[in-house]
């Protein structure tokens, strides 16, 4: 559909007359010098959600005079939340939020709603274009939340959206899912293109003027990507993905955040009374055993953001049923298990370039920091020897081709990390009190394995 065109006016700052023309003095109300330049956009956000296509001709102002937004977070108290947010959510800020279906966004987001209840005075809205108000009401009922601040609309009209929003001016706001919304300036069928980046847009902009943050959740293609533009995820400033392994445990990270970092990691457990958020991470993804531990598993101390907690790495080597061995991992990039798997042949003379490798992280986290190169190589030396580690065991350090053993950040906070979990042993390339020193791959196998 073609756009209007945009016409100038000027308009009184004191009574808001306008005319074509500038005057000294405003002919209604007798105010001199008040008649500003402004714009008449009909295609303006602004003005669809005011009402008012005259708005203030945007003039550039110096930087330094710009008061920074401080003390301008809403805290959901839901902690993993928060904390893959950077402390809570922004005001005047969009978040897009993409996960599979079925795994727990709608419920997500009402457990966020009435959490903000509990820190807020302000009203929320939540608006549904898939299921109804008593199929969410009966979802808040079951999971025991108090929903009295909330206000619900079904509807996948933006037109709708609007006048809900400007009616309630709400300061937290759901939009469950993007996906679904339509206008009919952009036609009449939710999820094409032009529909989400028109739709959003708009959302946006009236997000933009007001204390209020906007969350939208979003469907993602059998790729694990969020469907639609690209565009659409340039357009907000927090993008959230939520995961989950084969078990209850799901994982929630951003991979776009203008307001923290986008390292940290927020752990979930879904349970009967929803997704309940989960302390410590260690105890998830170390395996809890009695006696000698099987060969194959190395444990190592990992950071996701702020937090440092203990990871179970697992491999397993058998011969190759073709010509061609192959490595199959789905929580460790292939390439770093290739990379290490060709150091330790170099280095200790073990052949793996005749072995399928399998490879796994126990709780399905998946994992990228530099510093599980040594327990990745201790675990495939165990799998291919068929000699377990020391229980109680943590392994530390970066691996470089040349089979060295490269110091790693933040090895005393890891070191105590595993200290505090019961682990008495710790292998890593720094000097450290209570630590076994490595400093190359076959010197760190002696000392792990023993001469």
């Amino acid at each position: 559909m073609a756009k209007k065109k945009t016409e100038t006016v000027f308009k009184c700052t004191e009574c808001g007359y306008s005319q074509p023309r500038w005057l000294g003095r405003c002919p209604s109300c007798g105010s001199w010098n008040t008649l500003e330049e402004c714009i008449i956009d009909p295609n303006s956000t602004t003005a669809a959600f005011t009402g008012n296509a005259a708005t203030e001709k945007i003039k550039p102002v110096p930087l330094s005079s710009v008061v920074a937004q401080e003390n301008s977070r809403i805290v959901s108290g839901i902690d993993e939340f928060d904390r893959v947010l950077g402390g809570g959510a922004m005001k005047r800020s969009a978040i897009l939020i993409g996960g599979e279906p079925g795994i727990g966004k709608s419920t997500l987001m009402i457990q966020t709603c009435a959490a903000i209840h509990k820190v807020t005075s302000g009203k929320i809205l939540y608006i549904s274009g898939e299921e109804s108000a008593g199929q969410i009401k009966s979802r808040a009922d079951r999971l025991g939340l108090d929903v009295s601040s909330i206000e619900i609309l079904c509807t996948m009209r933006l037109e709708d959206i609007k006048d809900a929003l400007i009616s309630v001016n709400p300061v937290f706001v759901i939009i469950d899912s993007i996906q679904t919304v339509y206008s009919v300036e952009a036609g009449v069928v939710p999820g094409t293109v032009n529909q989400l980046k028109y739709c959003a847009n708009e959302l946006i902009g009236w997000v933009k003027e007001r204390d209020s943050v906007l969350v939208m959740s979003a469907h993602v293609t059998k790729e694990g990507t969020i469907a639609g533009p690209k565009s659409l995820e340039h357009m907000v400033d927090t993008v959230i993905s939520f995961e989950r392994n084969d078990d209850e445990v799901r994982f929630l990270r951003a991979a776009k955040n203008r307001f923290g970092s986008i390292n940290e990691l927020g752990i979930f457990a879904m349970t009967e009374k929803g997704l309940e958020g989960v302390g410590d991470p260690s105890l998830m993804f170390i395996t809890k055993r009695t006696g000698k531990p099987p060969a194959g598993i190395a444990n190592t101390c990992v950071f996701e953001g702020s937090r440092s907690f203990l990871v179970e790495i697992q491999a397993l080597t058998v011969p190759a049923k073709s010509s061609i061995s192959r490595v199959y991992s789905d929580k460790i990039d292939s390439s770093r298990v290739a990379r290490v798997a060709a150091v330790l042949e170099k280095r200790t003379k073990l052949r793996f370039s005749d072995q399928d490798i399998y490879i796994n992280v126990a709780g399905g986290v998946k994992l990228s920091e530099s510093s599980i190169d040594a327990a990745l190589a201790a675990a495939l030396y165990s799998a291919r020897t068929d000699v377990s580690i020391s229980e109680g065991s943590v392994i530390l350090g970066e691996l470089s081709l040349a089979g060295e053993i490269r110091p790693i950040p933040r090895v005393k906070q890891r070191v105590k990390t595993s200290k505090d979990l019961g682990f008495g042993r710790v292998f890593a390339p720094e000097k450290e009190s209570g630590v076994v020193q490595i400093t190359s791959i076959s010197q760190g196998i002696k000392e792990i394995f023993g001469a």
